[in-house]
Formats: C-alpha cells, structure tokens, sequence
C-alpha cells in the first residue's frame, strides 16, 4: 500500500470531490481518481460511492478514513519533535461565512508573507466545519466547543445591530423603539440550518410570520438588506457606509457575541500550527476595534 494513495484518498474524503481535491494536492483531477481506484485495487473492496453531490465513503471507507487520520496525528507528533522544523507547508482553517470571507483573509495574507512557505486553505462556509472528521486543522466558531481531545480560545468579541435599506426605512413609519419593530418584514437564517446555537435571531423582535427572506448565507441576508427586503440582523464588521444601509435603533439594541478558535490537541506543539493558532489569535485581538465598533 502507497502513502501517497492514503494522502489522495483522505483529501477525497474530507472533500468529497475530485475537483477540489486535486486543486488542494495541486494534480488534475484524473490523478485523484487514478490514485483512489489503485488504492481500492489493492485493498480489494471500494472505498467510495458516488452520488450526486459527490463521492461519499463506504463501510469500509469510514473504517480505513479512522486508521489514516492516526496516522496523519502520529506524523504531526513527530514532526512536531524535530528539532528545527520550518513553518511550512498546508494548513487548513474552517470559519463562518462572514469572518471567514472579511478579516480572515487579510489576516492569512500577513501570516503568509512571513512565511514564504506556508499555505492556507480558508473553508469559509455558511456552515459549522467539523473539526472531529479533519475538515479543517484550526476552526473558528461562534458556538464555544464542550469537549473533545482540543485547545479552545476565545478569538474575539463582535458586535451585531439591526440594519435596513434607506428604501425600505422610507416606506414604513418611524422607528424609535423596541415596540415599533413588531409586523416589520425581517430577514434571518433558514430554519434548522442555522449554522451555531448563538446566532442571534429576530423572533423576539417582530409578530410570527414576518420574516420575508430567509438564506443559510450571512452574505445574502445582507444583500436581501441592500434591496429592501426587510431588516437584518448583521455582524457590523460586514457592514460599511458606501452599502446603503442604514443602522437601526443603534445603542438601543446591542448585541455582542464572541468567536472561538478551536484546534485538535496533537497538533499544538506542531510548527506551523502553533504558529498559525497564535498569529490569528494576535491578529484578531489587534483588530478588536473593526469588530466591536
């Protein structure tokens, strides 16, 4: 059996395409697939399934998926113990939609051009990364995680308000209070498919049945926002002056919220992720004032 091919198939797992696994193992896509059908060669049973959404693991896919990723944490241990170890190579950071696709970025760009040879991978999803299946290395979440074999921090604290087109602020009566809020037209996450526990919601502030737009992505409520669709309840860091919208009985309502960021416990004495873990820490507190406006 080929290290390599277990590399190709753990990357397909975490995956489940063949296209994004190979741009992450940087080979066209029919490698991948040569790689996966060599390694089920040799093993004599397929490891995968495919469907229409991709390629999902068989029974004994989940079983081989439990052995590599000890050998994975068993390579990390060793690495982690030699004694000159660059900060180089892949790291993978899981993260919410809205952190994952403002501050995040910018924070990877600095990490690297320190280190020339480091990679990031950013799974900026409108979606929890499960960091228990490997997903991703580092995650960042709004839930602070309950247990498991991790290191978890809090990242960061951020506030949120309630904010509306001008369009549609122009169309309805004045609002002043908390109580003038009930009947308006609302926009919030779709139900069951809320992405934390702690995402703030608006139904303790409207009549059921306002809510008129509802998306699994914090980027779309904010345009539903932009085009009048109702009021948002949005992260202010995601909101600027050029976006049109305008700020809702601000300092009358204030909600605060923090992140936390969360890594498997083999990996904190690892080089580059120690290193990652610490300079995202760092990086967030400096930048503490765009979260909490």
């Amino acid at each position: 059996m080929n290290w390599d091919d277990l590399r190709f198939f753990l990357e397909l797992a975490r995956t489940g395409k063949l296209t994004v696994s190979a741009r992450r193992l940087s080979v066209e896509h029919t490698t991948v697939a040569r790689r996966i059908h060599a390694l089920e060669k040799a093993l004599g049973s397929p490891l995968f399934v495919r469907t229409a959404s991709g390629y999902e693991l068989t029974d004994r896919g989940i079983a081989l998926l439990a052995k590599v990723e000890e050998m994975e944490r068993a390579y990390a241990v060793v690495e982690a113990s030699l004694p000159s170890s660059d900060i180089n190579g892949l790291i993978r950071v899981g993260c919410n939609e809205g952190y994952g696709t403002s501050l995040l970025p910018l924070h990877a760009a600095e990490i690297m051009r320190r280190f020339p040879g480091l990679a990031i991978d950013v799974l900026a999803l409108p979606r929890a990364i499960p960091l228990p299946r490997n997903e991703a290395d580092i995650v960042i979440t709004i839930d602070r995680p309950q247990r498991g074999p991790y290191i978890v921090s809090k990242l960061a604290e951020y506030s949120l308000g309630l904010y509306a087109s001008a369009g549609y602020l122009a169309t309805v009566p004045t609002i002043v209070k908390t109580d003038d809020l009930a009947g308006h037209a609302f926009i919030d996450y779709v139900a069951g498919m809320v992405l934390a526990k702690d995402v703030p919601n608006p139904s303790h502030l409207t009549r059921p049945g306002s809510t008129r737009f509802r998306s699994t992505s914090i980027l779309a409520q904010r345009s539903a926002a932009q085009a009048g669709l109702g009021i948002a309840i949005l992260p202010a860091y995601l909101v600027t002056a050029e976006m049109g919208l305008v700020p809702i009985l601000e300092g009358k309502i204030a909600i605060r919220k923090s992140y936390w960021i969360t890594m498997h416990a083999e990996l904190k004495n690892v080089g580059r992720f120690k290193k990652v873990w610490q300079l995202l820490r760092d990086y967030a507190q400096r930048d503490q004032h765009l979260l909490l406006p």
